[in-house]
């Protein structure tokens, strides 16, 4: 399916990476945005809100985020394409509904643009914080899909991805920008409608009579239906059985959350995505995200210029973590670099997948600036210099 023609604006453009994503929303067929302002993800809703009305679409700002998170889910269960937009303390706030949707396999779009935390923290300065909070912010089982753009461009083709891999899935997919890339202006291309791919929603097809809204096939991921299209059914965040009815009990409980967690574990490789460069034969691997895979570019140029051999592992896919291909790197690398605007959390990832048969070393630091490329060079050349010996 291609892209409505009336939400894409083809063309370049010098824009940043927030108003970037709101395009990418648009072209991916969303007509319904909720949020409340929070620096520095604002400008996104701002360009939502002037967009919108040119082509049909609908943004509410709600009283706050905890409202925001829930609106979006009866727009969706309405027929729309649904998204909000947060960043830090907003995002905590947002926890209880992002596994609402999970466990009501919803399909919708959640964007955090990260800033410095804990609590308010840095509202105008970047962070790395979320990580781990998206994957398990909110309580119990579930799998979620997370992206991570590094650039303005990618803000758009990734939040394009996020609402296809939604609906492929009927799962919540965060896409985790950072306030250097929502804040970053460079050159954007928004292709033609007709070049822009877009995944429809699965709607059920069949009799009304004997539906059951969570009957999932082979790829374990049921159809949906529209509220008021006559079909009787039942939504609740309760454990439930196929007709969406709540049932209290430990084999219930199995019978749904294994599925939601294998739609998820067993499709990840197609789900995955990495960039690679030069990991073939490499010593040295550097594991990045977000701005951070930008900020590491010169110290891997420098350290090759001195012949250490540098590879650069880039996750696009943060969720599900790429832990088969570390796993395939840790059999032939000897250090991983891992640099991030945290103290230390996606780090942990690549510490479990390469179960002590490599070195892992972390560049770290609590937000509020990039890394100095000096810090991460000098990690590699540490690492480099013990490989030497």
């Amino acid at each position: 399916m291609k892209a409505d023609p009336k939400g894409v604006v083809a063309g370049a453009y010098f824009i940043d990476g927030d108003h970037a994503c709101a395009e990418g929303a648009i072209a991916a067929g969303c007509r319904f945005v909720a949020g409340y302002p929070i620096t520095p993800s604002t400008e996104i809703v701002e360009r939502i809100a002037e967009r919108f009305p040119l082509i049909g679409g609908m943004f509410i700002q709600m009283e706050d985020e905890i409202a925001s998170s829930i609106a979006i889910q009866g727009a969706v269960w309405g027929g729309k394409k649904a998204m909000t937009v947060t960043s830090g303390p907003g995002f905590s706030l947002m926890m209880e509904h992002i596994g609402l949707a999970a466990m009501t396999e919803t399909p919708c779009v959640f964007v955090d643009v990260q800033r410095g935390g804990p609590s308010t923290g840095l509202p105008t300065l970047p962070g790395q914080g979320d990580m781990m909070q998206a994957r398990w912010g909110s309580h119990g089982d579930y799998g979620i899909i997370a992206l991570c753009p590094n650039s303005p461009q990618e803000s758009f083709d990734l939040t394009i991805k996020a609402f296809n891999l939604a609906e492929q899935y009927r799962v919540p997919v965060l896409v985790m920008l950072d306030e250097c890339v929502g804040h970053m202006t460079e050159r954007v291309v928004v292709p033609p409608a007709d070049e822009i791919e877009i995944t429809p929603r699965r709607y059920w097809d069949g009799p009304k009579e004997g539906f059951l809204l969570f009957k999932a096939g082979p790829d374990r991921v049921p159809p949906m239906v529209k509220a008021g299209d006559g079909y009787n059914i039942h939504v609740t965040s309760l454990t439930h059985d196929e007709r969406g009815y709540p049932v209290m009990t430990a084999a219930a409980q199995e019978k749904l959350v294994r599925r939601l967690i294998d739609k998820i574990r067993l499709n990840s490789d197609a789900i995955v995505e990495c960039r690679e460069e030069q990991t073939a034969g490499a010593d040295v691997v550097i594991v990045s995200y977000g701005i951070t895979s930008r900020i590491a570019i010169p110290a891997i140029e420098q350290a090759r210029r001195e012949g250490v051999k540098v590879g650069h592992l880039r996750l696009i896919t943060a969720w599900p973590f790429p832990a088969k291909r570390i796993r395939e790197l840790s059999h032939h690398v000897s250090c991983f670099v891992v640099p991030e605007i945290n103290y230390g959390q996606m780090v942990r990832e690549v510490e479990r997948c390469v179960a002590g048969r490599t070195r892992v070393e972390r560049v770290s630091h609590g937000g509020g600036a990039v890394h100095n490329p000096k810090d991460i060079y000098a990690k590699i050349m540490s690492c480099g210099k013990e490989e030497r010996k």
